[in-house]
């Protein structure tokens, strides 16, 4: 039997025990970083935990004592998957069909806090601060009406954006999965199927081949709905002549990478060749700038520049990079304003978008930056030649 690639247990208390120092050291008496369903990733950081229709939150002192916040429901599921023991169920975090739950006991955030050795905190870190629904903020409110409540997103920004061993191998995976269920979606993908049905192909590759679900939406949609930087699969039926897109990979222990394809069902007529294999270019330039000890910043300027200098402009709307981990989009992104440095062990995405009127192209795949020299790609790199299905 193939031993699975995971993160192990000591890793999450590590993790713990960093987040620890760095909320003594910005002087926070207590950090909550919250998640939900959709974007697990704080909570999942921590305790291996995943939320399911609820809510999650970690509550950290900086002694390094740790709690697991979840909804009245998920006690027994939180008890089969958290690495942190100090489960408190809060109704805070009780799913968005709003039950009342009369009867049941649950904790405040001054009972949550107790428990791990807070007891009058005055500065509070909130991380997770987009996934913070109204329910979280007023419970904390209401509980400490005198503390100061501090966005800490840095700090997770700081523990998440440089990863261990452990974390690239699950991302090297993820990726392998993709470029299995790419091939499986190149063997099948044909005039007269739907969107949908192409995205079934992906998803039953990627559980075949190891992965816990779909890194993310699986992209595979045609013709001007390439256009969109962001879309869904539908209902819609593939056309000869039809751009297609495809992104696809495989979630490993939460970790969620992605390999991005663009594809013409049949020949390319000369201007969606043109601007493919532009992006193409662009694609692997990237590659080049993305090195240890250079300003993110200045690798989104020196992208946009190329650009421009190549008479592109009309077809850009962003790049070149964006951060890459458990959520397959997540900071830190990599735009002009960014002065962060580059450094060893941070993944991206090389994200490559181009689009005029009729179609879009996106080539993407995951970048780890090096000690020295270009960013690796952290897949194969499988099917990076311009793609014309024979029909």
């Amino acid at each position: 039997m193939i031993e699975r690639i995971l993160i192990p247990q000591h890793e999450y208390h590590d993790r713990v025990a960093r987040a620890a120092t760095l909320i003594a050291a910005a002087d926070l008496d207590v950090l909550v970083a919250n998640s939900n369903e959709a974007d697990y990733a704080n909570v999942r950081y921590f305790s291996a935990y995943w939320p399911l229709f609820e809510m999650g939150g970690v509550a950290i002192a900086p002694s390094g004592q740790a709690a697991l916040m979840i909804g009245l429901e998920s006690e027994n599921y939180a008890k089969g998957r958290s690495v942190i023991g100090n489960i408190q169920l809060m109704k805070e975090y009780r799913e968005t069909a709003d039950p009342e739950y009369p009867g049941m006991a649950a904790s405040t955030y001054a009972d949550t806090f107790r428990s791990i050795g807070v007891h009058h905190p005055k500065r509070i870190g909130l991380a997770g601060y987009l996934c913070t629904n109204m329910a979280m903020y007023d419970g904390l409110r209401n509980a400490f009406p005198d503390a100061e409540i501090v966005k800490a997103d840095p700090i997770m920004t700081r523990l998440r954006s440089h990863k261990s061993p452990a974390e690239i191998a699950c991302l090297r995976e993820g990726l392998r999965i993709g470029e299995i269920a790419l091939e499986a979606m190149l063997k099948a993908v044909k005039p007269g199927m739907t969107e949908l049905q192409l995205t079934g192909v992906a998803v039953d590759a990627i559980y075949r081949n190891g992965g816990e679900c779909e890194a993310h939406t699986v992209y595979s949609f045609g013709g001007k709905k390439t256009t969109n930087a962001i879309s869904r699969a539908t209902h819609r039926v593939l056309e000869k002549g039809d751009i297609v897109q495809i992104n696809v990979g495989g979630k490993v222990d939460g970790y969620s990478p992605s390999v991005g394809r663009p594809i013409c069902l049949g020949k390319m007529t000369d201007r969606q060749r043109k601007l493919i294999e532009f992006g193409k270019e662009m694609h692997y330039k990237t590659y080049d700038w993305v090195r240890a000890g250079v300003v993110a910043g200045e690798v989104a300027k020196q992208y946009e520049r190329y650009v421009k200098q190549a008479g592109m402009a009309e077809f850009y709307l962003y790049g070149p990079c964006h951060g890459l981990g458990m959520i397959e989009v997540e900071k830190p992104w990599m735009e002009s304003c960014s002065d962060y440095v580059l450094e060893p062990n941070m993944t991206f995405q090389a994200d490559t978008f181009f689009c005029d009127q009729e179609f879009g192209l996106r080539w993407e795949n995951g970048l780890l930056v090096t000690a020295a020299g270009p960013a690796e790609m952290l897949n194969s790199g499988a099917h990076m030649e311009l793609i014309e299905i024979d029909c």
